[in-house]
C-alpha cells in the first residue's frame, strides 16, 4: 500500500481545505511530520484512517462522526476527506463526508445531512477515473479485503501509535494477549475453546438427564419390588451408576420370580379344594330339588281329584256347542235376510212419501216408466240454457258500452277546457326561462371577478402583516449582531490571554523523570507558574461556545429578515398600496351580487322541466280526444248488432220456459221429479226382493236345526257359544289334561322317587363349606396375580433400564472425550503442564515470530547489545505462554523488559512495532506496506542512539518504503530534510511542505 495524496476540508483542527502530497514527501524515503502541541499532527493520521475505514483510531472515535468537524470551519463548508492510494496494483480514490449539521436552506435552524462515501479507480488505459461504489458497506468490505487487515491492525501496523508499544513491551500476559488477539484475529481459537466448553456442558447435561431417567426407573422398580430391592447410594453423573442399578434390578427380579412360583402352588391347591366344595354343594342342591319336586306333584294330584265334577260339566257344554256350530251359518243367513227386509221396507215407505199424488200407488214398473219420460223432457232444455246464458252476456256488454260512452264525454269536456288555456301558460313559462338564463350569465361574469378579488384582499392583508414582521426582524438582527460581535471580542481576548500563559498550563502536568511533551527533557529546573489572571482551557472553551451560539443566532435572524423582506416586496408588487379595508368592501359587494344572481339562475332547470311537462301533456290530451271520436263510431255499430241478437234470443226463451220464471227454473223442476221417480222405483224393487230372500232363509234354518239334533231353531241358537266363551272352556280342558300328564310323569321318574326315600338335604352346611373354599381361592388368585404383576413390571422396567444404559454408554464415552479436550484447551487439565490455553498457544507462536523479526532491528538500534525472546514461563500462579524478555549481550543474562531505561524502552518498542508490522503483513496475505508512520518517542534518545534508530528507519527505504516520523523534537528537523509542518493559529491549523 502506498499513499499518493490526502485532501482535508473542515476536519479536526483544519478549518479550511488542506492537501498533502505524499509522493513528494516519500521521494526521500524518510519524512518528518512536526508542529507545536495541539496543532493537529495526529489528526493527519486520523484523516488517513478515516478515509480508509470510516472511523478514527482509539478513544477519538465516538458518536456518528459529527465530532470530526472542525470548530474553525465556516457554516456552509462541509467536512470532507479524500485519499488517493495504490493497493494491490490498483490506484484508488476514496472520498468520505461524515454527517453534517448544516443551516437550513429555507427557514431557520439546522438540518442533519447523512454521511456519504465515494470509491473511484483510475483507468490507466483511458486516463480517466471510473466510479466503483457509493455504498458505505461495499466500500468498507472492498478496502478491508484489499488491505487484508482490520482498522485495529492497520493502526498498529501502519500508524505506529505513541506509547502503545511501550505499554505492550511491559504489559502482562493477559494484556499482551488481548492486543495480539485483535491483530492476528485468533478469535476462532477462542471460539473453539468456547465451543468445547459448551459441548462439555451440553454432553454433561445429557448424561445427567440419562442418569436421572435411570434412577427414576430404579425408584419405580423399588416400588414394584417392595422390600426386595435396595437402591445404590449414587447421584446422577456418578461413575458406575448404571451398573449398580442393573445389578440391583437383577436381584429384585430373581426374588420376584421365587415369590411367583410359591404363589402359583398355593393357587393350585386352593382351586382343587374349591372344586370339591362346589361339587358337594351342587349334589345337595340337586337332592333338595328332587325332593321338593316329588312333594309338589303329590299336592297337584290331590287338587285334580277334588275338581273332577267341574271338569265333566265343562266337557258336556263344549260338546253341545260344537253341534250348534253346524246350525250357525243358517242362523246368520236368516238374521241377515230379516235385517235387509226391514231396511228395504223403510226405504220404500220414505221414497213413496215424496211422489206426486197421481204416482203414490204405482208399482215399480210404472214408476220407472214415468222417470224415463221426465229425463227425456229435461234433455230438450239444453239449447234453451245456452241461449239464456248468451242473453245475460249480451246485456252486460250493452251496459259496458254505455259506461265507456259517458267516460269519453267527460274526458273530452276536460281536454277542451285545458287546451283553451295552453297559449297563455306557455308564454308565462318561456318568460321564466329567459329571466333565469340572464341571471346565469350574470352569475358567471361575477364568479370570474370574485377569485381575483379574494386573492387581492388576502395579499393586502399579508402585506400589512409582513410590514410589521420585517420591522421586528430587522430590530432583532441588529441586536443579535451586536451581541455576537461583543462575545467574539471577549473570546479572542481570553484566547490571547491563554496562549500567553500556555507555558504554565503545560508545566502543571510535568513530573520528575517523565519526558516533557514539548522538548522531551526529563529534568524540569524552572517550570512556569500561573499568574492570578490565568485563563484555562475551560474558560476559553466556554467563551468560544457562547460566541458560536451568538453567531448562529445572528445568522438565523439575518436570514429571517432577508426572507421576510423578499416576501414583502413580492406582495407589494402584486397588490400595490390600496388599503385592505377598501378592498374588503369591494369583495363583500361582489359576493352579495354573485349570491343574488346565483339564486335567480337556480330556477332555470325547474322552468325548463315544467315547460317540457306541459308540452307533453298537451300532446297526450290531443291524442286522447282523437281516440275518443274513433271509439264512439265503433260503439254505434256494436249497439245495432247487439239489438238484433237480443230480439232473437228472447223469442226462443219465451217458448222454452213455459210457466216457469226461467229455463233454469224449469230444468230444476224436471231434475227433482226425475230423481224422486227413480229413487221410488229402486226402493220398490229392493223391498220385493228382500221379502223373497227372508222366506227362503226361514226354511233352510228349520232343516239345519233338525239335522243337528235340536228340537227348534231357538234351542240351537241357545247352545251356540261365542268365540271368547269357547276359548275359555277349551283352555280349561287343555289345562286339566296337561296337569294330569305332568303329575303322572313326575310321579313316575325313578330319580325323583329315589330322592323322596332319602333323608332331607342340608344346604346350609354345604353352602358354608363352598364359601370358605371360594374365599381361599380368591386370596390365592390375588396373591398370584400380584406376584405376576410385580414380576412383569420388574421385567419391563429392567428392560427399559438396560436399554437406557446401552443408549447412555456412547454418550458417556463422548462426554469423557469432550471433557478431556475442553480441559486441555482451557488449560485446566493435568496433561497441560504449563496451563496454557489454546488461544494463548497460537498467540505464543505469533509472539515468537514477532520477537524474531523485532530482534533483527533491535540489535542494530542497540549496537548488538539486546535481543528480544519469547518466554512461556508462568508468572506467579497464572498461566504461561505470552512472556517477553530481553537478552543483554553485555551480561549474558535474560531479564524482564520492564528493566529497560526510557530510551531503551523506546527503541525496543519501535523494533517490536516494526517486527509486528512485518508479521501482521505476512499474516494478512503479503500485502506490501510502502508507507508507515511512527508517532512520537524520539525525545528520549541520546544522539548516538538516535542516529542508530534513524539508520534502521532509513534502511527501510531499501524495500522502497517511506517512513513518516511524527515528532516535535527539534534535532529531527535538522536530520530529516523532507518535512510536513502543521501550523496553528486562531482560524485553525494549516499544512506546509518543506524540503521535498
Amino acid at each position: 500500500m502506498r499513499l499518493h495524496r490526502l485532501d482535508i476540508t473542515a476536519f479536526g483542527p483544519f478549518g479550511g481545505a488542506q492537501s498533502v502530497d505524499f509522493d513528494a514527501l516519500s521521494a526521500a524515503g524518510l519524512f518528518l511530520l512536526h508542529g507545536p502541541t495541539g496543532a493537529g499532527k495526529t489528526s493527519v493520521l486520523d484523516a488517513v484512517c478515516y478515509a480508509l475505514y470510516g472511523s478514527v483510531p482509539g478513544a477519538r472515535q465516538g458518536g456518528q462522526g459529527t465530532h470530526l468537524r472542525s470548530d474553525h470551519a465556516e457554516p456552509g463548508t462541509r467536512t470532507e476527506v479524500r485519499l488517493e492510494l495504490t493497493v494491490a496494483g490498483r490506484r484508488l480514490e476514496i472520498t468520505r463526508q461524515p454527517p453534517w449539521e448544516r443551516p437550513k436552506k429555507r427557514g431557520t435552524g439546522t438540518t442533519l445531512d447523512k454521511a456519504q462515501t465515494w470509491l473511484r479507480e483510475y483507468d490507466a488505459v483511458r486516463g480517466t477515473w471510473k466510479d466503483l461504489s457509493r455504498s458505505h458497506n461495499e466500500i468498507g468490505e472492498e478496502i478491508t479485503q484489499l488491505l487484508g487487515m482490520s482498522r485495529e491492525q492497520f493502526c498498529q501496523v501502519v500508524l505506529l501509535p505513541q506509547g502503545d508499544f511501550a505499554r505492550f513491551l511491559r504489559a502482562d500476559a493477559e494484556a499482551r494477549g488481548k492486543l495480539l488477539g485483535r491483530l492476528f484475529d485468533t478469535q476462532r481459537f477462542a471460539d473453539v475453546e468456547k465451543r468445547l466448553a459448551e459441548r462439555r456442558r451440553a454432553t454433561e447435561a445429557r448424561v445427567r438427564e440419562g442418569d436421572t431417567a435411570l434412577l427414576a426407573d430404579a425408584h419405580r422398580m423399588q416400588q414394584a419390588a417392595g422390600d426386595a430391592m435396595e437402591l445404590p447410594d449414587l447421584a446422577p453423573g456418578d461413575p458406575g451408576l448404571a451398573a449398580a442399578v442393573l445389578a440391583a434390578a437383577a436381584v429384585a427380579r430373581s426374588t420376584a420370580r421365587e415369590r411367583l412360583t410359591v404363589a402359583r402352588c398355593g393357587l393350585t391347591a386352593a382351586e382343587s379344594a374349591h372344586t370339591r366344595a362346589q361339587e358337594e354343594l351342587a349334589g345337595a342342591r340337586e337332592l333338595a330339588r328332587l325332593q321338593q319336586r316329588f312333594t309338589e306333584a303329590q299336592h297337584r294330584a290331590a287338587r285334580l281329584a277334588e275338581r273332577a265334577g267341574e271338569y265333566e260339566e265343562t266337557r258336556t257344554r263344549m260338546e253341545r256347542g260344537r253341534k250348534a256350530e253346524t246350525v250357525a251359518p243358517a242362523l246368520e243367513l236368516r238374521e241377515d235376510a230379516e235385517n235387509a227386509h226391514r231396511r228395504a221396507a223403510r226405504a220404500e215407505e220414505k221414497a213413496r212419501r215424496a211422489l206426486p199424488g197421481d204416482q203414490a200407488d204405482s208399482g215399480a214398473p210404472g214408476l220407472a216408466a214415468a222417470a224415463r219420460r221426465t229425463a227425456e223432457e229435461l234433455g230438450g232444455l239444453a239449447s234453451a240454457r245456452r241461449a239464456e246464458h248468451r242473453l245475460t252476456e249480451l246485456l252486460a256488454e250493452r251496459a259496458g258500452l254505455d259506461r265507456e260512452e259517458r267516460a269519453d264525454e267527460d274526458a273530452a269536456r276536460e281536454a277542451d277546457a285545458w287546451l283553451d288555456g295552453w297559449e297563455p301558460a306557455r308564454a308565462a313559462l318561456q318568460a321564466r326561462i329567459d329571466a333565469a338564463q340572464e341571471a346565469a350569465s350574470r352569475a358567471e361574469s361575477l364568479a370570474a371577478r370574485r377569485d381575483p378579488a379574494r386573492r387581492r384582499l388576502e395579499a393586502a392583508r399579508r402585506r400589512d402583516q409582513l410590514t410589521s414582521d420585517v420591522a421586528a426582524a430587522r430590530s432583532q438582527a441588529l441586536d443579535s449582531g451586536q451581541r455576537a460581535h461583543d462575545l467574539r471580542e471577549r473570546w479572542l481576548d481570553l484566547r490571547e490571554q491563554r496562549l500567553t500563559g500556555i507555558a504554565a498550563e503545560l508545566a502543571a502536568h510535568l513530573t520528575d523523570g517523565a519526558p516533557c511533551a514539548v522538548c522531551g527533557a526529563t529534568e524540569h529546573p524552572a517550570p512556569a507558574r500561573k499568574d492570578a489572571g490565568h485563563v484555562d482551557r475551560e474558560a476559553e472553551q466556554h467563551a468560544f461556545d457562547a460566541h458560536q451560539k451568538a453567531e448562529r443566532e445572528h445568522v438565523e435572524h439575518k436570514q429571517r429578515e432577508t426572507e421576510l423582506q423578499a416576501a414583502l416586496d413580492a406582495v407589494t408588487a402584486e397588490v400595490g398600496d390600496t388599503p385592505a379595508d377598501r378592498i374588503a368592501a369591494e369583495v363583500t359587494e361582489l359576493e352579495r351580487e354573485f349570491e343574488q344572481a346565483r339564486r335567480d339562475a337556480s330556477a332555470l332547470h325547474a322552468a325548463h322541466q315544467e315547460l317540457r311537462r306541459a308540452e307533453a301533456e298537451r300532446e297526450q290530451r290531443l291524442q286522447a280526444r282523437q281516440q275518443s271520436a274513433v271509439r264512439a263510431a265503433a260503439r254505434l255499430t256494436r249497439r245495432d248488432t247487439l239489438d238484433r241478437e237480443q230480439a232473437t234470443l228472447e223469442a226462443e226463451l219465451t217458448q222454452a220456459r213455459g210457466a216457469a220464471e226461467s229455463v233454469a227454473a224449469r230444468a230444476a223442476q224436471l231434475e227433482r221429479l226425475a230423481a224422486v221417480l227413480t229413487e221410488a222405483a229402486d226402493a220398490a224393487r229392493t223391498a220385493e226382493e228382500a221379502a223373497v230372500r227372508l222366506k227362503d232363509a226361514d226354511a233352510r234354518l228349520a232343516d239345519a236345526a233338525y239335522r243337528a239334533g235340536f228340537d227348534t231353531p231357538g234351542a240351537a241358537a241357545g247352545a251356540l257359544l261365542d268365540p271368547a266363551t269357547h276359548r275359555a272352556l277349551q283352555h280349561r280342558l287343555d289345562e286339566r289334561q296337561s296337569e294330569e300328564s305332568a303329575v303322572r310323569a313326575v310321579l313316575a321318574e325313578p330319580e325323583t322317587v329315589a330322592a323322596s326315600r332319602q333323608a332331607p338335604a342340608d344346604l346350609v352346611a354345604a353352602g358354608e363349606r363352598a364359601a370358605v373354599a371360594e374365599r381361599r381361592l380368591r386370596e390365592a388368585a390375588s396373591a398370584c396375580d400380584e406376584a405376576a404383576r410385580r414380576t412383569a413390571e420388574l421385567d419391563r422396567l429392567s428392560a427399559r433400564a438396560e436399554d437406557g444404559a446401552r443408549r447412555l454408554a456412547p454418550l458417556r464415552e463422548e462426554y469423557d472425550r469432550v471433557a478431556r479436550l475442553a480441559a486441555l484447551a482451557a488449560g485446566t487439565s493435568a496433561d497441560n503442564e504449563r496451563r496454557m490455553r489454546l488461544e494463548s498457544y497460537v498467540l505464543a507462536a505469533r509472539l515468537e515470530q514477532v520477537a524474531a523479526a523485532a530482534t533483527a532491528r533491535l540489535r542494530l538500534m542497540s549496537a548488538g547489545r539486546y535481543t528480544l525472546v519469547h518466554s512461556d514461563d508462568r508468572s506467579g500462579r497464572g498461566r504461561s505462554g505470552l512472556g517477553l524478555h530481553v537478552v543483554d549481550a553485555w551480561t549474558g543474562r535474560e531479564r524482564d523488559t520492564a528493566t529497560l531505561s526510557g530510551g531503551e524502552t523506546f527503541f525496543a518498542s519501535l523494533a517490536l512495532a516494526l517486527g509486528l508490522a512485518d508479521v501482521v503483513t505476512d499474516e494478512a496475505g503479503g500485502v506490501r506496506l510502502d508507507t508507515l508512520f511512527i508517532d512520537e518517542g524520539f525525545g528520549s534518545l541520546d544522539d548516538q542512539t538516535l542516529d542508530e534508530v534513524l539508520d534502521v528507519l532509513d534502511s527501510l527505504r531499501e524495500r522502497d518504503r517511506s517512513v513518516g516520523i511524527v515528532s516535535h523534537v527539534g534535532d529531527l528537523r535538522r536530520r530529516i530534510h523532507a518535512q510536513l509542518e502543521v501550523v496553528k493559529d486562531r482560524t485553525g491549523s494549516s499544512l506546509r511542505l518543506r524540503g521535498a
